[in-house]
């Protein structure tokens, strides 16, 4: 079975020949997995999609395959020890440390919209350039005949708009300047748009929106919050992309613990929910409750099972996943965050073979 028919399959609540598999990495873990497999391919492996090859994810096994337009891919750079991306927000690298080796992540240091004077003549990059959508399009013309082809736009609004005007202030701003927080959210969220409906036109199976809006144990700010700023933003968005192609299929990402929006995410059109954290929400608890209705991409905990369990606790939590959250379908199996650089090979290994060693039937 192709990748592409599996997913599809499974999007549509059937259960194929076993469950589609997605992985992601950070580019530490990448240069690790491609030492592993042999490769000498040294260039950076953006985890959202921007600039890969794809040649790791097709070696895996993997069935869907991501393409980034966005600010997210702003995330990682092969620059000095600070550097500021195209939309001036500025980053600095912080190393840390592992068994494996060190890793570097981005932090944030400064926000171009800090003051309120700065928004109203700011202008973002243009969405509409081709070079953004030259990968999209070679993806799409050599892999869509065989793959899943995911259109990425995630921070869709959000968290584009906390790294502009800084975390600790937007949030301020949503009690207290709620003005200002609907001219600065406009700013991705025009963005974004254009970049999805640009990608939806050009072919892709899926939109993969979202924002970080979850803690570990509730969301970070109310339900009636979010429903104020964000809920007519995404509705509309998910409108205009399946006034484009009906047959699309919208994901949403958020890290930690969502549940008092989910029936409002099902009710603005998402088809998928990611990542599923299992120390935040239970995803056994949520195919009972929405199996019907929504499916589920992740589930596979980063956080403890995968850096710090043996191959045997990683392979019996696929299982389980499978025999779960994969049953009749509705399941894209995959880990909850890009495996981390602390995640053993044989952790890594475990995970991925249960999956392609598992059929449904």
């Amino acid at each position: 079975m192709k990748p592409r028919e599996r997913v599809e399959l499974a999007l549509n609540h059937e259960e194929p020949d076993r469950c589609p598999l997605q992985v992601s990495f950070t580019p530490e873990f990448a240069s690790q997995l491609k030492r592993e497999l042999g490769l000498t391919d040294d260039d950076l492996h953006n985890p959202h999609g921007g600039g890969n090859t794809y040649r790791l994810e097709r070696l895996l096994g993997e069935d869907l395959l991501l393409t980034s337009v966005g600010w997210a891919n702003s995330y990682y750079s092969e620059s000095a020890d600070t550097y500021t991306d195209e939309w001036g927000v500025t980053w600095k690298n912080a190393p840390y440390e592992t068994p494996f080796g060190r890793g570097t992540y981005t932090e944030m240091i400064g926000h171009p919209l800090a003051e309120d004077d700065q928004i109203t003549t700011y202008r973002s990059p243009d969405p509409t350039r081709p070079e953004l959508y030259a990968e999209a399009e070679s993806l799409i013309e050599k892999h869509k005949a065989e793959y899943w082809i995911v259109g990425v736009t995630v921070t869709t609004i959000f968290e584009t708009a906390w790294a502009l005007r800084g975390y600790e202030r937007i949030l301020m701003d949503l009690v207290l300047n709620p003005d200002v927080v609907e001219a600065l959210f406009e700013i991705p969220y025009r963005y974004h748009r254009t970049a999805a409906e640009r990608l939806v036109q050009m072919g892709v199976d899926m939109i993969w929106l979202g924002d970080d809006v979850g803690t570990q144990d509730r969301m970070l700010f109310s339900p009636e919050t979010w429903r104020r700023f964000l809920k007519p933003r995404m509705a509309e968005l998910i409108a205009a992309l399946k006034s484009l192609n009906p047959a699309l299929k919208i994901a949403y990402h958020s890290d930690g613990e969502i549940s008092p929006i989910i029936p409002e995410l099902i009710e603005i059109g998402i088809d998928v929910l990611n990542p599923i954290q299992p120390a935040s929400m239970s995803p056994t608890e949520l195919k009972k409750k929405y199996g019907d209705r929504l499916c589920f991409w992740g589930t596979i905990d980063e956080q403890h099972t995968l850096p710090f369990g043996s191959p045997s606790d990683v392979r019996n939590e696929v299982l389980d996943r499978l025999q779960t959250v994969g049953k009749k379908g509705g399941l894209i199996l995959g880990p909850t965050h890009h495996i981390q650089l602390d995640t053993p090979m044989e952790n890594f290994r475990a995970m991925v073979d249960t999956v392609i060693e598992t059929p449904y039937r």
